[in-house]
């Protein structure tokens, strides 16, 4: 009877260290994204689009209401043009973007002001949002090379676009 209510005791306190466990589990995050130069100066990857090792780049969170910044995080790219931003704690209730800050390029490193153009990538950054896992991954963001490359009427071509970025 004894071994009998040891293994009832045993096991409730497992079943106990679990939940407690998961109660004090922390919202932990990463950003995953990529910076790439926009050799035909599109704002969209194509085929001759270059990975920008050494760009900087800016995760910044704002509370809704106030505009208040909550969150600011800064890295650079590795040679893949690649980031990675460890996020702790939950910002459900902030905007949350990734916003491009210097290109290591200075043939390459202007920034879009066209009014259609996204100058950052928005990420939700929440558990609560039911992306499954710990991994948050923003769309790629481009600085614009300064001349066009020679092959981009032929990539254009292929898009179905023209040099423009019009439907062909």
């Amino acid at each position: 009877m004894a071994t009998k209510s040891s293994g009832i005791v045993l096991a409730s306190a497992l079943c106990f260290l679990s939940l407690l466990g998961f109660a004090y589990c922390a919202d932990n995050l990463s950003v995953d994204g990529l910076v790439y130069c926009d050799n035909c100066r599109i704002q969209f990857m194509t085929r001759i689009s270059e990975p920008l090792q050494g760009a900087t780049v800016k995760l910044e969170c704002r509370d809704r209401e106030g505009g208040t910044v909550t969150l600011s995080s800064e890295t650079d790219t590795d040679e893949q043009g690649r980031y990675q931003i460890p996020v702790e704690g939950d910002h459900e209730e902030e905007v949350c973007e990734v916003l491009l800050v210097k290109s290591p390029r200075d043939d390459c490193s202007e920034v879009s002001t066209d009014s259609h153009a996204k100058l950052s990538a928005r990420i939700s950054l929440t558990n609560n949002n039911g992306i499954a896992g710990p991994h948050r991954i923003p769309n790629p963001l481009g600085f614009l090379k300064t001349e066009p490359d020679a092959k981009c009427a032929e990539v254009l071509k292929e898009l179905g676009l023209t040099p423009e970025g019009d439907l062909a």
